[in-house]
């Protein structure tokens, strides 16, 4: 059963014990979990994640990434805006956060390419785990792996399973993610010269990011998530039977016309208040803070370093859900 409407996909995501996020049969933490077990595995990772001191950090580090991605790129040039931007931004800001080794770019690059199997990116965490475990303090002990390592929030040690899970999903998940968002954006921002010139005169953060959250909620890359119902139910008038998987479509629900009189429109701050393009209930993203961060400055240092964005020749516009920006070209000015 797939969920379209906004009420309804708010109806199904705020109330968790009716329906389950324990869906799949691998372990995934913490989205995969309900109630306490998932309460409390938020509060070990949102620290991490949502911490004021450490976006700080994050956000000087990315700057100092996406400038030396752009100074690579000579003066005008076209790019494909995922895999020549988005997708290696993505990776280093990621490396370098985790204090994994640089050396893994092609690999992660090329598991993106491919979108390989989990277990080829559960072999990479496995082998950044193994590092620090066989050479004790290596890089230096207090890069966010090896804190994760020796975190007791729990009241005890993470396990090396539970470890993958939560690396995966900060990184298989998130690598995708910013990445297509890095297509939407810039596809946003070279069909219009007007938004374009908004951004580059300059606005407060908070307004800043209500654009990007606009721009997502009008074509989002994030489409649908699951949940299982833990008893019968009826939603708008259907029957729902225990144990039925229902998908919530995050897309179309930021597009109903019942609560967005105009979905095709360009409306931040109207729109803002109903935009769940990082979810909403408990389960919404823990690190919608930190993508927001990276998506930020990944525009605003390109917008920097260029004086016009420009779509560079024909787009695949009919692509399957999470690949329909990975080959947008852009002509940088």
């Amino acid at each position: 059963m797939v969920v379209y409407g906004h009420r309804e996909v708010l109806e199904v995501v705020t109330q968790p014990q009716l329906y389950s996020s324990a869906v799949s049969r691998h372990l995934q933490l913490p989205n995969g979990l309900d109630g306490a077990e998932h309460a409390a595995f938020r509060a070990l990772i949102d620290p991490y994640l949502m911490d004021g001191g450490a976006l700080q950090s994050i956000e000087s580090m990315a700057r100092e990434v996406m400038q030396a991605l752009l100074a690579d790129l000579p003066l005008p040039a076209t790019v494909e805006a995922v895999t020549d931007l988005g997708a290696k931004y993505a990776v280093r800001v990621q490396q370098r956060w985790l204090g994994w080794q640089p050396g893994l770019e092609p690999c992660l690059l090329a598991w993106m390419e491919e979108n390989r199997a989990a277990r080829a990116f559960d072999e990479i965490i496995q082998g950044e785990l193994a590092l620090r475990r066989d050479h004790a303090g290596y890089p230096a002990g207090d890069d966010v792996t090896s804190r994760l390592m020796r975190d007791d929030c729990l009241g005890r040690p993470l396990r090396e399973e539970e470890l993958v899970s939560i690396l995966r999903n900060w990184t298989a998940g998130d690598l995708g993610s910013l990445a297509l968002c890095t297509g939407v954006v810039l596809h946003a921002l070279a069909e219009s010269p007007a938004l374009q010139a908004h951004l580059r005169a300059g606005l407060p953060v908070p307004a800043f990011d209500r654009v990007l959250d606009e721009l997502l909620r009008q074509d989002s890359p994030f489409v649908a998530n699951r949940r299982r119902a833990t008893q019968h139910t009826t939603l708008a008038g259907v029957d729902i039977p225990a144990g039925t998987v229902v998908h919530v479509n995050w897309t179309a629900a930021n597009r109903d016309p019942r609560t967005f009189s105009h979905p095709d429109g360009f409306g931040p701050e109207e729109n803002a208040p109903a935009n769940i393009v990082y979810g909403a209930g408990p389960h919404a993203c823990p690190g919608r803070a930190l993508s927001t961060l990276e998506l930020r400055v990944f525009t605003q240092e390109l917008l920097n370093a260029t004086t016009r964005l420009s779509l560079g020749g024909e787009t695949e516009r009919e692509l399957p859900p999470g690949g329909g920006y990975a080959r947008v070209p852009l002509r940088l000015e």
